[in-house]
């Protein structure tokens, strides 16, 4: 009898591990902060804290936290951050992009940092992405519009492309193909049926295809967080007119310092 318990506990703790995977991975995917580590005035950058209202799909009053960094150029960049911390980590490179020639609009999803809401989820954060379109479009034409995103970010702003051809243009930086494809890397989720237990998909190699504005893709060489590889098949997937940028030496997180004048140079580019 002890022969045939040992079968049904494995199988019985595999079931157990595909129920918990497909109940708890919200909190497998987002790692969201809510202390503010800076902000404009701390880091010295030119800017201001602003809130941003809207009604949820639920029907609740919430309000997203941003940084707003003013620019001298034209045209306005909505940045759209990655899974963990808040947008005080990511205004020093909000910064930088600012310092391109563009005003950015640096927001946290619900249930990271002063934002209001419950934790985050695909659609709650493809819900945001589009309150803070809409009021980057109540001050700028959608033509001077440039949506940003960087890792989960970059699978965001795809989502949010794909409802707005009318976009300047995308620029996607260390981002992904799908959410499944980043499970798969890590012992032991390959063991498990992610296709059907993920209900956080993030597939952007299913939607890139389909997007009309420019787009530019960004991927350090040396990212152990996201693998190159993925930014090359989101490329070879989108139509032109579209830019690959492959930064020699690049991390998940440095692009911009590692890159230096050609991360900064095609960014400018791009912008124009």
């Amino acid at each position: 009898m002890v022969i045939f318990a040992v079968p049904a506990i494995v199988l019985a703790a595999y079931l157990l591990t595909c129920f918990l995977i497909w109940k708890w991975q919200s909190r497998l995917i987002f790692m969201p902060s809510r202390k503010l580590s800076r902000t404009p005035s701390s880091l010295g950058v030119p800017g201001e804290e602003m809130r941003i209202s809207f009604h949820s799909k639920d029907g609740r009053s919430e309000e997203l936290d941003a940084f707003w960094l003013s620019g001298d150029g034209p045209c306005a960049l909505l940045y759209l951050h990655g899974n963990g911390d808040n947008i005080g980590v990511n205004l020093p490179h909000a910064a930088l992009l600012r310092s391109l020639g563009v005003s950015v609009l640096l927001f946290d999803y619900r249930g990271y940092g002063r934002s209001t809401g419950p934790f985050p989820s695909e659609a709650r954060v493809y819900e945001d992405a589009e309150v803070g379109w809409r009021h980057l479009a109540s001050r700028y034409s959608a033509h001077q519009i440039i949506i940003y995103g960087h890792s989960l970010g970059g699978a965001i702003a795809i989502e949010l492309a794909s409802r707005h051809p009318e976009a300047r243009g995308l620029i996607v930086e260390s981002s992904f193909t799908t959410a499944a494809d980043m499970a798969r890397r890590l012992p032991p989720f390959w063991l498990f049926p992610l296709d059907l237990l993920l209900h956080h998909r993030f597939d952007s190699l299913a939607k890139i295809g389909a997007l009309r504005p420019p787009v530019l893709l960004v991927h350090g060489s040396r990212d152990w967080s996201v693998p190159a590889r993925m930014t090359k098949q989101l490329f070879a997937a989108a139509p032109d007119p579209k830019t690959l940028v492959m930064i020699d030496g690049g991390g998940h997180l440095d692009n911009s310092i590692i890159g230096g004048d050609i991360y900064r140079e095609a960014v400018r580019e791009f912008i124009r």
